[in-house]
């Protein structure tokens, strides 16, 4: 279950948002110059009636005696089904040596096939039925998920447990595996976001986490079917989060659930995360790009995780500082001063670890250093002067309603739910933090920003090219600018029993 690539939660939403209030930016300004010098403003007497209180359809919940938990979401409106086994146990803890294994087992798991079905030949039946079977792998989890038409939910359902209990890993589907992630690998540093966002996360939680490592070509080499199985045969004892939404009847979907999993040993616990996050060595860090125009600046720190209780102020502290057009963040770095035509961030919070702190600014290669120095007043700003009941309102608007829209389907509500129980969070989570979130006060906003803003445990990451960056990055006055070497290791010759040597 992703936890968010833990820098692109907050990027991905600023994204969002910035590209929707560049459309509502342009619909507006087209109202006006259609109107005119027409005094009339038509749009302002459009009624705007309250959002329905947020009441979302909770999925029904089994727990079985082994500790298996199944939830059933029934929803008539297609004649559709969809299922999936969330197995607890990522990337996070797969062995260093073999950094890659989660992704290249998630690949290998379905395009290999089980013992009574290969890959190739469950491809052709599931296509013939409009039908999706899906394995992967994540930072803490993996899952085998199916979809198919109502009408063939027993066959479709029968397949993919086969293939969730008696999986048959193929030696050459191992081998096209290894072979798609070495060329995603050759080719990391193709571009200069893919590389920021990258390098960002190593400096928070350092090259070696758990959190932050990447494969290399010679640690995906070391990957043996061996490792696939017992992996598989380890990660089955775990909590199993089974689930199954769409056109079906929940007592007959619950005892076929059951006939399946209720005869499994008892599930072993998730264990909790004690994840100690020191945080980024403060100063500059640069990697020279000779392709680009611009460049990508990361100010990066560590952020929090969703237990905190201070959450729903930070997540109102992060709209104010980069949320959007209006935000404190765009309006200095871009509209006041032109020097940058993305800005965005925030402290991100994870599920059961620490997330990170990241602002992302991209100006032209010769305005970098002065839009650090603008951000840095920005982040100034945040502890220095306070919020106001405008800036509270507006991040309230944007926060509350677009919550609704988040889970306004089934299906949302449903995984949603599947997650809270992944991490061992209360039903309720969804409707206690709406409710928290509108109880956030200005007083709020101002502890969040003294509490958790920084400015001086921060690092500065730039990816750039460092022949048009002038002034140069030690105009900061930062310390010495330490630059990060991101070549990419080359391989020794394959161990014996590697997955190339392997017949």
């Amino acid at each position: 279950m992703r936890n968010g690539d833990q820098g692109s939660v907050i990027r991905d939403q600023w994204i969002l948002r910035f590209a929707g209030a560049v459309f509502t930016g342009l619909f507006v300004s087209s109202m006006v110059s259609g109107l005119g010098a027409q005094e009339s403003k038509p749009w302002e007497k459009i009624p705007i009636p309250p959002l329905h209180q947020f009441k979302p359809q909770q999925p029904k919940r089994i727990a079985l005696k082994n500790g298996i938990v199944l939830f059933l979401q029934e929803d008539h409106e297609l004649p559709f089904v969809t299922g999936s086994v969330l197995i607890p146990g990522g990337s996070r803890d797969e062995d260093p040596a073999k950094c890659g294994m989660i992704d290249l087992y998630g690949q290998t798991w379905r395009t290999s096939g089980s013992e009574k079905m290969n890959g190739d030949a469950m491809d052709d039946l599931l296509e013939a039925k409009a039908a999706h079977i899906e394995t992967g792998g994540d930072l803490d989890s993996t899952a085998l998920s199916w979809e198919s038409l109502k009408a063939d939910t027993d066959q479709v359902y029968e397949i993919a447990m086969d293939l969730l209990f008696h999986p048959k890993f193929d030696q050459q589907k191992l081998r096209l595996a290894q072979q798609q992630e070495a060329t995603g690998i050759v080719r990391r540093n193709d571009d200069e976001g893919q590389i920021a966002g990258r390098e960002a996360v190593k400096l928070v939680y350092g090259a070696t986490s758990p959190y932050a490592r990447q494969p290399e070509l010679a640690t995906i080499s070391k990957v043996t079917l061996a490792d696939f199985q017992a992996w598989h045969d380890r990660s089955l004892g775990g909590k199993l989060i089974v689930s199954v939404s769409g056109d079906f009847d929940s007592a007959a979907m619950e005892a076929k659930l059951r006939a399946t999993f209720d005869k499994l040993p008892a599930a072993k616990p998730n264990p909790a995360r004690h994840d100690d996050i020191a945080g980024p060595k403060p100063g500059v860090y640069f990697i020279n790009k000779e392709d680009v125009n611009q460049s990508n600046v990361q100010i990066v720190g560590v952020g929090l995780d969703r237990h905190n209780p201070d959450i729903p102020s930070v997540a109102m502290m992060n709209d104010v500082f980069g949320g959007g057009f209006a935000s404190r963040l765009f309006q200095v770095v871009r509209t006041q001063h032109g020097l940058a035509y993305a800005v965005g961030g925030g402290l991100s919070f994870a599920w059961d670890h620490p997330g990170t702190f990241d602002a992302v600014v991209m100006p032209r290669s010769e305005k970098t250093v002065e839009a650090i120095q603008r951000t840095y007043e920005v982040l100034n700003g945040l502890v220095n002067q306070p919020f106001t009941d405008e800036e509270l309102k507006r991040a309230k608007d944007n926060i509350l309603n677009s919550f609704l829209f988040r889970y306004d389907t089934k299906d949302k509500v449903l995984a949603e739910r599947v997650r809270l129980e992944f991490y061992g969070y209360p039903a309720d989570y969804l409707e206690t933090y709406k409710t928290a979130l509108e109880k956030v006060t200005v007083a709020d906003l101002n502890s969040a920003a003294k509490k958790y803003i920084h400015p001086d445990k921060y690092a500065v990451l730039v990816v750039g090219k460092k022949s048009d960056i002038n002034p140069g990055l030690d105009a900061l006055k930062m310390g010495p600018v330490r630059d990060i070497d991101i070549t990419i290791p080359q391989p020794g010759p394959p161990a014996a029993g590697s997955g190339g040597a392997e017949k």
